[in-house]
C-alpha cells in the first residue's frame, strides 16, 4: 500500500492553512447580523451555483455516497438522478424557496412566525435544531475515519479522537470568524478543486479497471439485481428518494440558505435550476467510485461480507464506509493524493461550517430572541450565534466519539433529518400555497414529524421494529404529519389572519 507522504502532507497543511486565512480576512467584511448569516443577500447567480453545490459537495457527501455505491452497486446511482430531477423541478417553478425569498427571512422557523405565530416559531426552531444537530452527530467521525483511511495511521487508541479534535478546531475558528461570508468564499475554492478531482477520480478508475469489467464484477459477485434499483432497494425507498431530493435542495437549511442569500427572486430560480446538474452529479460521482472501490478491493484480496456492510483487507476488518479512502491512497499518485485529500478536508470544513452557523443561528434567532425579545438586539444575536456554533461543535465531537452507527450513514442522515422536515415539508406547503392552514395544524404537523425518531437503529430495537426500514418510517411519518396539518387545520381554524412576527 502507497504511503502518504511528506509531499502530500505539506499540501494539505498548506490548503488548509489557506481555508484558515480566508477566514481571517472574512471577518473584515462582516456588517452586522445580516452581512454575517446571509452574505448581505448580495450573492449573484455564478457563485451562488457555486456555493449551494460547494456547501452540499462536502466530505460526508462523498463518503455516504460511496459507502452506498460499495453496498448497494449501480442501482444505488437512481439516487442521483433522482436528486437532480427534483431540483430542476424547483428551479423551474420556484416551489417554496421563491416564496421564502419573497417573504424575506433569514431562516425557516422566521417564516413560521409570519404565517402562523411567534410559537410556531419556536416549536419549529427547537425541532429543526433538534433533526439538524443529530443529522450532523456523525459528520466528525466520518471525515476523520476519511483522514485514518487515506493516510494510513493506526486507528487504535487516541489517534481519532485527535484528527477529530484538530478538524473541529479549524471548523470552529473560520466559522466563529467570518460567518456566511467566509463559508461562501471557501465553498466556492473547494467547488472548483474537488469537482475536477471527482471527475479525474472517475475517469482514472474507468480507464484502470475498464467500465465492462466493472459491470461483469458486479454481476457476477452480486447478480443482476445490483443494475436494479426496483429490486434491489424496492419502491418504497425509491419514493423516499424523491422526498429526499426535494428536502436536500427546497427544505434543508444549509441550501435554503442560500437562496435567502441570494440577490432577488430571478437569480435564487436561475440558482436551482443551474444547480440541479450538481446536485445530481454530487450523488452520481461518488457512488460510481464506491462501486470501483468494490471492484479494486476485492481483485485485491478484500474479503467483502455478504451484505457488503464490511470487508477484511490486509488483515483488518474495516467499516464499508472506509472503501473509498482506502481505494484513493492504493490508486493515487504522490502529490495528486495529497491535492485531492486537501480538497476532501476543505470540503468537510465548508460543510461544517454551514451546518454549525446554520443550527446555531436558528438557536439564537427562532428559539432565544422570540423569547427574549427585548434583549435581542443584532448584537446579541450574533453573539448567540458564535456561542452555540462552539457549543454545537463540542456536542459533534462527544457524538462522534460515543455513537457508532447500525445503518449506513445516508440512511442515518435521512432518519435523523426526518425529525424536523417530514413536518417542515407539510408546514412550508400549506403555509405558502394554502390559506386554511391553521396555527393549530401546523404544531400538529411538527410534533407528528418527531416519530421519526423510531427509524433510528437503537431505537427500532428497543420498539422491536428491526424489520421496517427507514424509508417506510419516513414515508409513514411524512403521511402522520400530513394529516395532522389537515385535521387541525380544519378543526381549528385560524379566526384572524393577523401576521405575529
Amino acid at each position: 500500500m502507497p504511503e502518504f507522504g511528506l509531499v502530500d502532507t505539506l499540501i494539505v497543511v498548506l490548503y488548509l492553512a489557506l481555508s484558515v486565512a480566508i477566514g481571517l480576512v472574512a471577518n473584515r467584511f462582516i456588517t452586522g447580523l445580516t452581512g454575517y448569516l446571509v452574505a448581505g443577500r448580495s450573492l449573484g447567480t455564478a457563485l451562488s451555483v457555486a456555493t449551494m453545490t460547494g456547501s452540499e459537495l462536502g466530505l460526508i457527501t462523498v463518503m455516504y455516497q460511496a459507502q452506498k455505491g460499495f453496498t448497494g452497486g449501480f442501482a444505488a446511482l437512481h439516487i442521483g438522478l433522482i436528486a437532480g430531477l427534483v431540483t430542476l423541478f424547483v428551479g423551474l417553478t420556484g416551489f417554496i424557496v421563491v416564496g421564502l425569498r419573497r417573504a424575506g427571512v433569514m431562516t425557516i422557523p422566521e417564516f413560521y412566525a409570519q404565517r402562523f405565530g411567534k410559537d410556531v416559531r419556536i416549536t419549529g426552531g427547537i425541532f429543526l435544531a433538534l433533526g439538524g444537530i443529530l443529522n450532523m452527530g456523525l459528520f466528525l467521525q466520518v471525515g476523520s475515519q476519511f483522514v485514518v483511511g487515506i493516510t494510513g495511521l493506526d486507528p487504535s487508541g487516541t489517534t481519532v479522537a485527535l484528527v477529530m479534535t484538530v478538524l473541529l478546531g479549524l471548523v470552529l475558528f473560520y466559522t466563529v470568524l467570518g460567518g456566511m461570508v467566509s463559508v461562501v468564499l471557501t465553498d466556492y475554492v473547494q467547488f472548483v478543486v474537488l469537482s475536477i478531482g471527482l471527475v479525474a477520480l472517475v475517469l482514472l478508475a474507468i480507464n484502470n479497471l475498464g467500465f465492462d469489467h466493472i459491470a461483469e464484477v458486479w454481476e457476477t459477485n452480486r447478480g443482476a439485481s445490483t443494475f436494479d434499483p426496483s429490486e434491489q432497494f424496492g419502491g418504497a425507498y425509491i419514493t423516499w428518494q424523491g422526498v429526499l431530493g426535494l428536502v436536500s435542495c427546497a427544505i434543508w437549511p444549509t441550501a435554503v440558505t442560500r437562496a435567502l442569500s441570494a440577490r432577488n427572486v430571478t437569480v435564487v430560480k436561475r440558482q436551482y435550476t443551474f444547480s440541479a446538474v450538481s446536485f445530481m452529479v454530487r450523488f452520481l460521482l461518488p457512488c460510481f467510485l464506491g462501486i470501483t472501490a468494490y471492484v479494486f478491493l476485492t481483485e485485491a484480496g478484500a474479503v467483502v461480507a455478504a451484505d457488503a456492510k464490511s470487508f477484511t483487507f490486509e488483515g483488518a476488518e474495516q467499516g464499508s464506509i472506509m472503501a473509498l479512502p482506502i481505494y484513493m491512497r492504493s490508486m493515487l499518485p504522490v502529490g495528486v493524493l495529497g491535492l485531492l485529500t486537501a480538497a476532501m478536508l476543505a470540503a468537510f470544513m465548508s460543510t461544517h461550517d454551514s451546518y454549525l452557523l446554520c443550527w446555531a443561528s436558528v438557536i439564537a434567532r427562532d428559539i432565544i430572541a422570540p423569547l427574549r425579545p427585548k434583549t435581542a438586539t443584532p448584537e446579541r444575536q450574533l453573539k448567540w450565534t458564535r456561542i452555540f456554533i462552539v457549543l454545537i461543535g463540542l456536542y459533534v465531537l462527544a457524538w462522534g466519539l460515543l455513537f457508532k452507527p447500525s445503518q449506513d450513514v445516508w440512511d442515518y442522515l435521512g432518519i435523523t433529518g426526518a425529525i424536523y422536515f417530514t413536518g417542515a415539508i407539510v408546514v412550508l406547503t400549506a403555509g405558502l400555497y394554502w390559506k386554511r392552514a391553521s396555527r393549530m395544524g401546523a404544531r400538529w404537523a411538527l410534533f407528528a414529524g418527531l416519530s421519526a425518531v423510531a427509524g433510528l437503529g437503537p431505537v427500532k430495537s428497543l420498539l422491536g421494529i428491526e424489520t421496517i426500514g427507514p424509508a417506510e418510517i419516513g414515508l409513514g411519518t411524512l403521511g402522520l404529519a400530513m394529516l395532522a396539518m389537515l385535521v387541525g387545520s380544519l378543526l381549528f381554524p385560524d379566526r384572524d389572519r393577523e401576521e405575529v412576527v
